[in-house]
């Protein structure tokens, strides 16, 4: 079994209920345990700022489906929830953005998959929520906590418990 960190974004549509949804199908569909869930997060958009506001949040799973096979799945629940990877504007409004940061202490440099995820330590958007569920988690040589005290988290606040 791998330990597993996947961060959710959106921006569109009733975001906290597809993320309720969707980790439901992450879980089904990769026969994972879900170890940790952050809370969600209000974040400013990324790239294009002409959208709305992002709601962010991570997760922590085991499960015992490759990294590629992982990508896959969460591909698939994209498209279920109404993401379209080929039509879509890079960095514009989506309803669902399932991001693989790290599979176990697995690196990978393929043009379909990089790991961790490359971007990672350069997005508040993601550490803000990563950092509350595993803090202490060395990713690529680097704490979480640490790299998030490295990020501006200017403009991201944590969203209240839904009922």
């Amino acid at each position: 079994m791998a330990d597993v960190l996947i961060a959710l974004g959106g921006n569109v549509g009733d975001v906290r209920t597809t993320f309720r949804k969707a980790i439901a199908n992450i879980c089904g569909m990769t026969q994972a345990a879900l170890l940790a869930r952050s809370s969600d997060y209000s974040t400013p958009p990324w790239g294009d700022q002409q959208q709305d506001s992002f709601i962010n949040a991570c997760i922590e799973i085991d499960t015992s489906l490759d990294p590629h096979a992982l990508l896959f799945t969460l591909h698939k629940i994209e498209t279920k929830f109404g993401r379209d990877r080929k039509n879509e504007q890079r960095w514009g409004p989506r309803t669902l953005d399932l991001d693989l940061i790290a599979y176990d202490d697995v690196t990978l440099d393929k043009p379909e998959l990089t790991l961790p995820h490359p971007r990672l330590f350069e997005r508040a958007f993601v550490l803000v929520p990563l950092a509350e569920i595993v803090p202490d988690r060395v990713i690529a040589g680097r704490r979480v906590a640490d790299a998030l005290a490295n990020v501006s988290t200017d403009g991201i606040f944590r969203l209240a418990d839904p009922d």
